[in-house]
């Protein structure tokens, strides 16, 4: 019983699946047409016509029945169906909102740290699912570095480091789905892991980034294909803010350093040194500034030109910012004269510095065919100097003293007097006698 009952239900699903509203609207308005005028005949006529009458508008009734079930059944699906699209309509509704929010918060993203956050906060809430990693371009430009991993479950562990060349989204500049599972074409560092999504983000013609998404379901491949274009419009707005940023930190250095050299300009460096002998006089620790000159530089600007005295700084200035540490600020100071202000650092220390970087320079000579030397003058606060007033004159004063001694060599200012003991008087002196 139960098995017919299925039966003519899947035939019923069947043929509502199958037939026409229209043509089933149009028979049922004929049915009911034809078993009236039956009748109605049947009624005027009357004797023998009355039970064949009656058994047609019998099998009418049960034709109208069944086209009503169908009609129904029609009516369910067309609901249902409307009701899915209504869901879609609102889930697409919502997902439009909160890539609309990703690009208003983009916009006031600072660095590359700010908008991955932003994306990461994004990509959770949109494809909670999937994980997910941004890559971003170092500064030489030859891998991409992971800057972003989401979720930060100390679970997922994808890979640190991607080559442009092992990629195929960056290689053809499309989106790419890497399937472990198929006989498809994957990337070299996927390993056959998990199923990715890789989109490249560019803008302006330059690729900035990588998006990757990943699914640890066998079947992974499907739902990535799913949410393909929510992984595109997420890297469409990440490329944006990328290029934005890179913009924003290009004019930035324009503004603080020198075009040429590469080092802090005189600017920054001024405000620098007065920021870190703030902190000095705090704290109570030394600061040394060193003075840089190049020596005869105008006779290599005579002699080799001007192209070859350009060589010389930018060689120059590679070498001071390969020997400083991270917190020391080398800067271009004016022409060929540079200086190194470098915090936390006493007058010894900073002689040994400037004894290195004299050597160091004097070692360019045989690569640009032309002896290259510099003479240095060293002060330090509070050894030497007691004020920024003072520190920079006292340095340069002993920069002079350098090129007097025959320059390529490196002076000490003098060495500040330590201040008198105070004398304590003893009171019977104080009373008047």
């Amino acid at each position: 019983m139960e098995l017919r009952e299925a039966v003519i239900s899947e035939r019923i699903t069947f043929a509502a699946d199958n037939a026409s509203p229209t043509w089933l609207r149009a028979l049922l308005r004929g049915s009911h047409v034809t078993s009236g005028a039956i009748l109605l005949i049947a009624l005027i006529e009357g004797g023998s016509y009355l039970p064949y009458a009656a058994a047609i508008s019998l099998f009418f009734m049960l034709a109208q029945a069944g086209i009503s079930i169908l009609l129904g059944r029609i009516s369910e699906k067309r609901i249902a169906n409307l009701e899915d699209l209504a869901m879609k309509v609102d889930e697409q509704r919502a997902q439009i909102e909160q890539l609309f929010g990703m690009t208003d918060m983009l916009q006031s993203a600072l660095s590359r740290e700010d908008a991955g956050e932003v994306l990461a906060a994004t990509a959770s809430k949109l494809l909670p699912d999937l994980r997910g990693g941004l890559y971003i371009f170092n500064n030489s430009q030859d891998r991409l570095d992971l800057a972003t991993l989401w979720p930060d479950d100390g679970i997922s562990n994808p890979i640190k480091t991607l080559v442009p060349a092992t990629c195929w989204a960056l290689k053809r500049g499309k989106v790419q789905i890497n399937d472990p599972h198929s006989q498809s074409l994957c990337c070299k560092h996927n390993g056959g892991r998990n199923a990715t999504i890789e989109v490249p983000m560019i803008a302006r013609g330059k690729v900035h980034g990588l998006l990757m998404l990943a699914s640890d379901d066998v079947d992974g491949a499907t739902r990535l294909r799913e949410i393909a274009r929510i992984a595109q419009a997420l890297a469409d707005s990440m490329s944006l803010a990328l290029a934005n940023i890179s913009l924003q930190e290009k004019l930035r250095t324009q503004s603080l350093r020198d075009p040429l050299t590469g080092l802090y300009n005189r600017r920054y460096m001024e405000d620098a040194l007065e920021r870190h002998l703030q902190i000095a006089e705090r704290n109570g620790s030394a600061t040394s500034v060193i003075m840089i000159d190049l020596d005869h530089f105008k006779k290599i600007n005579d002699a080799h030109g001007h192209g070859k005295g350009d060589a010389v700084l930018r060689d120059v200035a590679a070498q001071l910012t390969a020997s400083v540490r991270p917190t020391d600020i080398a800067s271009r100071y004016g022409g060929e004269e540079l200086m190194v202000i470098m915090p936390g650092c006493d007058l010894d220390q900073a002689l040994k510095k400037a004894e290195l970087l004299r050597s160091r320079i004097e070692g360019l000579s045989e690569l640009h065919g032309t002896p290259v030397t510099a003479s240095f003058g060293v002060a330090c606060v509070p050894e030497t100097s007691s004020t920024m007033r003072d520190l920079v004159p006292m340095a340069d004063a002993a920069l002079y003293a350098a090129k007097e001694a025959g320059r390529n060599c490196v002076k000490a200012a003098g060495r500040r007097k330590p201040s008198p003991a105070p004398v304590n008087t003893p009171l019977l002196a104080m009373t008047k006698k």
